[in-house]
């Protein structure tokens, strides 16, 4: 810049503020600064999106946690001192940082009870979600008209809808049994056969075994006594049928879990079954 043009300026600069600054021919630094603080909003941001899925799958295993508690209370009674599998869910909860209230709700749930006491009701809910996808409810509250009107505003606000598809799904029975060394799919086929099991599979390492509903708990402690496996879990549930799939891009299956999530966000929810694979 020439003589002339710079004293221009400071003439202009002092007319405007004289307290500001007078002009300098020293390098300008506001671009470089402006780049520094967009990019530290950009990281921002990406740390915020981070800790969003962080704390999503902490909640998500903290959910897993919580029902595996049910489902042992129910099965092998609510004193942790006796049923030796519940103890160790429930150690598993702490572990996960689960508050003390959610398992003591958890172990009154599985005996079909409220923390005080009440009896709760079994609510199954049947419902149609984004993207043709079918679903089945499954809850436990003290009062079915707040569970069933929680449902139904999350439903719709998805664009879904509260409809009959049962017809989507086959009930079953699952056992899964503890990893064993020795025993694989080929060495308990007999056995599953002979207890009453209509498929055993694998699934890393676990053997699966499907049941009719009716015979879940006896095909597990056939099996457990003729082979000597450990049962980890069992469950009647709702099997999507191979014909009702619907199929999912990444897109949808990302609109799809944000529904999810809020339904399994709800205290008295546990259980959704869906038919959607991507």
């Amino acid at each position: 810049m020439d003589s002339e043009s710079r004293q221009k300026y400071e003439k202009y600069d002092q007319q405007m503020d004289p307290a500001l600054p007078r002009f300098s021919s020293a390098p300008c630094r506001s671009f470089s600064s402006a780049t520094c603080l967009w990019s530290g909003h950009n990281r921002w941001s990406k740390i915020k999106h981070d800790k969003g899925k962080n704390d999503a799958a902490k909640s998500k295993e903290r959910t897993t946690l919580t029902l595996n508690v049910i489902r042992l209370s129910r099965e092998g009674g609510p004193d942790p001192s006796i049923n030796t599998a519940l103890a160790y869910a429930i150690n598993n909860a702490k572990k996960a940082q689960v508050s003390k209230e959610a398992i003591e709700k958890a172990v009154a749930k599985g005996q079909g009870k409220s923390l005080s006491g009440a009896s709760l009701d079994n609510v199954l809910i049947e419902a149609m979600l984004p993207h043709g996808v079918a679903a089945i409810i499954e809850g436990q509250t003290e009062s079915k008209n707040r569970i069933m009107a929680d449902v139904k505003m999350i439903v719709q606000r998805a664009g879904g809808a509260l409809t009959p598809t049962a017809f989507s799904f086959d009930k079953k029975g699952k056992v899964w049994f503890k990893e064993h060394e020795t025993i694989g799919v080929d060495e308990a086929m007999d056995e599953a056969i002979e207890a009453g099991a209509e498929e055993i599979t694998s699934d890393d390492g676990q053997l699966v075994v499907e049941t009719a509903p009716e015979l879940v708990s006896s095909v597990g402690q056939k099996m457990q006594s003729a082979l000597g496996l450990e049962v980890e879990r069992s469950q009647i549930l709702f099997d999507p049928k191979e014909d009702t799939l619907a199929r999912l891009d990444e897109s949808q299956a990302s609109e799809l879990q944000s529904v999810l999530d809020q339904l399994e966000e709800l205290d008295d929810i546990q259980e959704v079954y869906i038919n959607a694979v991507t």
